[in-house]
């Protein structure tokens, strides 16, 4: 971000211009003239200063971003990226499904899944219905949230799916962590029932929070079909009852460009 060059200091007698009115700086004067002058800069530090306050907010943003970005790591681990990007990135937090993760600061939300979102807040607020029933419930292959870049197809995403499992559902149970990896692969590509979508895993690894006790499996893999090539970043975690899936994914052809992006998206992927 290019910073303003600094204003040069107003010489007594000249014109100061801002915006399009014209103000007059003269020598001090003592008595009623200098009383009248220090009661006029007030009222107009008054009357101006919210209107400064509100045109300098996204300058300030601007700047505090700018100097976050000296320390991400620090501003990261004080999840001040929620507020403001840091290093290039901004911070989601979604403290009713208890997940956490950056994406690319100019990528947006999906405008369906925000809308529904602020629907089941404002029902939320509705008293229950009188037969008892519950309301309309999010098919549990649909995103809790997903971002994109503005603009774009949506073959160029970062999703998260909260998927409800036994209480005693354990990743573990399938074996190490490529073996884990090459089963999730397999149900994410529907196990071989669909012929025409073949996935590959190119790689998987495991990271572990010994405080929150999750462990976190974060794979690699390529998704083929006669009509397309996707290269996806995926992290899956369980904790009481429920998968958490986050997965990026990309057109095979720009898989380079977002490569470390997808990385660092993936490592900050936790369960709060």
């Amino acid at each position: 971000m290019i910073l303003p060059a600094p204003e040069k200091k107003s010489q007594i007698g000249s014109d100061t211009t801002i915006g399009r009115t014209s103000f007059s700086t003269f020598p001090a004067a003592g008595g009623p003239i200098q009383a009248s002058a220090v009661r006029f800069r007030r009222r107009l530090l008054a009357g101006v200063g919210p209107l400064l306050c509100w045109l300098l907010a996204p300058i300030s943003a601007g700047v505090t971003s700018f100097l976050l970005g000296f320390s991400p790591e620090a501003a990261r681990s004080l999840k001040l990226d929620a507020l403001y990007p840091v290093g290039g990135y901004s911070r989601y937090i979604d403290t009713n499904e208890g997940f956490e993760f950056v994406y690319p600061e100019s990528w947006l939300g999906d405008q369906t899944l925000l809308y529904r979102a602020a629907g089941k807040a404002e029902r939320a607020l509705d008293p229950p219905p009188l037969g008892g029933g519950g309301g309309r419930r999010r098919n549990v292959n649909e995103p809790a949230v997903a971002f994109g870049p503005p603009g774009s197809t949506g073959e160029l995403n970062v999703s998260v799916i909260v998927s409800p499992v036994p209480i005693d559902f354990s990743i573990e149970a399938f074996g190490g962590a490529e073996e884990v990896g090459e089963a999730i692969v397999g149900t994410m590509t529907g196990s071989g029932k669909r012929p025409d979508v073949k996935g590959t895993l190119m790689g998987c690894s495991l990271r572990e929070d010994s405080v929150r006790m999750v462990k976190y499996y974060e794979l690699e893999f390529v998704v083929e079909t006669s009509v397309f090539r996707r290269h996806n970043v995926a992290v899956c975690c369980v904790r009481k009852g429920r998968l958490f899936t986050l997965n990026a994914q990309a057109p095979e052809s720009v898989w380079p460009q977002f490569k470390s992006q997808f990385y660092t998206v993936a490592r900050s992927f936790n369960l709060v």
